[in-house]
């Protein structure tokens, strides 16, 4: 009983703890993933940075369309499982166990997330800081405050970073 005990603290604790940092875990809808991905357009060994990869629902997505594919993602747990799920399209996908707003992101032709709107300011100001060649955003849910998306498709907002 005790080991099942600590087992059951330490997922709740590894999913939970992230809700100080970022946000919580909650899956994008397959139908939105197909929007996002859509809109992004990108072309078989092209790269998709996912910022948030939770399971690894949108890696898989784009990996089966040919996209090289990153993710981040700071729940041990979500990480863990992710890998496990994109593990065989090899070193098509690769999953990173950290906080995306303190590694340093590796070159991308777009980006992916789902994230909280109280992060989307500082969200703009990284990707504006970062990209050293045009690169797309793909937000789900969440607009960038005071800044025009380029396009807008069910609840996708895509932004343009030249």
């Amino acid at each position: 009983m005790f080991w099942l005990s600590l087992l059951v603290l330490a997922i709740v604790l590894g999913l939970g703890f992230v809700v100080f940092f970022g946000p919580p875990y909650l899956p994008t809808f397959q139908k939105n993933i197909t929007v996002a991905l859509d809109l992004l357009d990108l072309k078989p060994g092209q790269t998709l940075l996912e910022l948030g990869c939770g399971d690894g629902r949108v890696v898989l997505a784009a990996a089966r369309r040919g996209i090289k594919v990153i993710g981040i993602e700071l729940s041990p747990w979500l990480a863990l499982l992710a890998w496990l799920r994109t593990r065989r399209y090899g070193k098509q996908v690769k999953i990173i166990w950290g906080n995306y707003f303190l590694i340093t992101w590796p070159q991308a032709d777009a980006i992916f997330t789902f994230m909280l709107p109280r992060l989307m300011v500082k969200l703009d100001r990284r990707i504006a800081a970062w990209h050293t060649r045009p690169v797309r955003l793909a937000s789900f849910a969440f607009k960038i405050p005071g800044k025009k998306p380029n396009r807008v498709v069910q609840n996708v907002f895509v932004y343009n970073y030249s």
